[in-house]
């Protein structure tokens, strides 16, 4: 008997009609003869309406009594989901995160996770229950809740994959599968029969929202395989996995567009020994993270250093480098909040030359400026003005991926 964990998503349980369609899905695998464990999100907007009667109520909401409140959208999702099973005849019981403890650090509204004690999971699955777990939550060493972050159901879903030991750990969401771009951007996008681990955390790095980053990472440290699918169709997802070498011949296997980006520049910065650290070390110490960094060459002594931040953070960045600035005697901080990441990514670049120049000529015939360029083993990013973004990610998806295979061969 196989063990599956399947991850449902907001938009999949976003109603009581959509909740049931679930709980069918669900019933059939156990009915295959499969031991199943469900972990879910809250219903769509809940999290959303949740925070906003906390900033109704406080300018700046506690972090832990933020936690303690979000965490009931995944506590109504797990129960309702777990009556619809016992209703369909389909034994189930719901755990929220303290009470299969997945254990967590005490970093409220963005904990990590720790260990997952899966002893209580597998005595239910071995009685036959199907056990359905609120996401995105967790209990610190305290017994206080936590949540994991934005998007983390993902990652408790592969958390609870990789302490069961699961063969596979079906994510369900509003699309089928991965494609080789957003396809409401690029029309002639296709979706993925496969991808690796290394891709797919690529893609999710520079702007595919299709998984969460930290899951993906999660799943390649323990192998967990990943399948995304549709909560509401029955088409086969796009296997993320372990790569193989017909995956090294592909290469380009998708582009992306991160339209959240900011771009900062301090300008007349000392150019010694030890500045990049005293710039950069106080940015990771807000909790910000940094993207592309770029250092112009030296002029008489003195350098201009541009990177890029997510534009939700512009704001805390720009008061950390003010200071900053101020402390180095730089000539001065701009920012510019209207830009875009445009990436391409593929296995194939590791062994094939050329890619990045193909790449800046096809922009360069639309005559997209590119401002910043990043370069890994598999993927090559680069910054533009973002009105020209969707137009950029549609260009180089027509150059890269136009053979209708999903992906140029070398």
């Amino acid at each position: 008997m196989s063990l599956i964990v399947q991850k449902y998503g907001g938009t999949s349980v976003g109603s009581i009609e959509r909740i049931k369609a679930v709980a069918e899905r669900v019933a059939g695998t156990r009915k295959r003869g499969e031991q199943v464990a469900v972990v879910v999100s809250a219903m769509a907007g809940e999290t959303n309406r949740l925070l906003k009667l906390a900033t109704e109520l406080s300018d700046s909401p506690n972090q832990r009594e933020s936690d303690c409140l979000v965490a009931t959208g995944e506590q109504v999702t797990s129960a309702l989901l777990a009556l619809r099973l016992e209703a369909l005849g389909c034994p189930a019981v719901s755990f929220l995160g303290f009470q299969l403890r997945i254990a967590t650090d005490s970093n409220h509204g963005r904990a990590r996770i720790k260990s997952i004690e899966s002893e209580r999971a597998r005595n239910e699955l071995n009685k036959g229950r199907v056990v359905v777990v609120a996401g995105f939550q967790g209990v610190d060493s305290a017994g206080d809740i936590t949540t994991l972050g934005r998007g983390a159901s993902d990652l408790t879903a592969v958390a609870l994959a990789a302490a069961l030991k699961a063969d596979a750990c079906e994510i369900y969401t509003d699309v089928d599968g991965v494609y080789t771009a957003d396809p409401n951007i690029c029309p002639k996008a296709r979706k993925l029969a496969r991808i690796s681990y290394d891709e797919m955390l690529e893609m999710a790095g520079l702007g595919a929202k299709v998984l969460q980053i930290r899951s993906v990472e999660l799943a390649q440290r323990y192998g967990v395989p990943l399948v995304v699918r549709s909560s509401f169709n029955e088409t086969e997802g796009t296997l993320v996995g372990k790569e193989d070498k017909s995956m090294e011949d592909v290469l380009v296997s998708g582009v992306t567009l991160d339209q959240n980006q900011s771009k900062v520049t301090i300008v007349g910065v000392e150019d010694a020994p030890g500045l990049a650290a005293r710039i950069f070390g106080p940015i990771a110490d807000a909790g910000i993270v940094v993207d592309m960094i770029i250092q112009n060459a030296s002029e008489y002594g003195h350098t201009d250093m541009t990177f890029t931040v997510g534009r939700d953070d512009l704001r805390r960045a720009l008061e950390v480098i003010e200071r900053i600035a101020k402390e180095i005697s730089a000539s001065g901080v701009r920012h510019e909040d209207q830009v875009a990441k445009v990436s391409i990514v593929g296995l194939g670049m590791r062994t094939h030359a050329g890619v990045a120049a193909r790449m800046f000529s096809v922009l360069a015939a639309e005559r997209i400026n590119i401002q910043m360029i990043s370069t890994s083993e598999i993927k090559v990013s680069v910054v533009v003005d973002s009105k020209y973004g969707e137009l950029a990610m549609r260009t180089l998806h027509d150059a890269f991926l136009e053979n209708g295979a999903g992906a140029v061969r070398a």
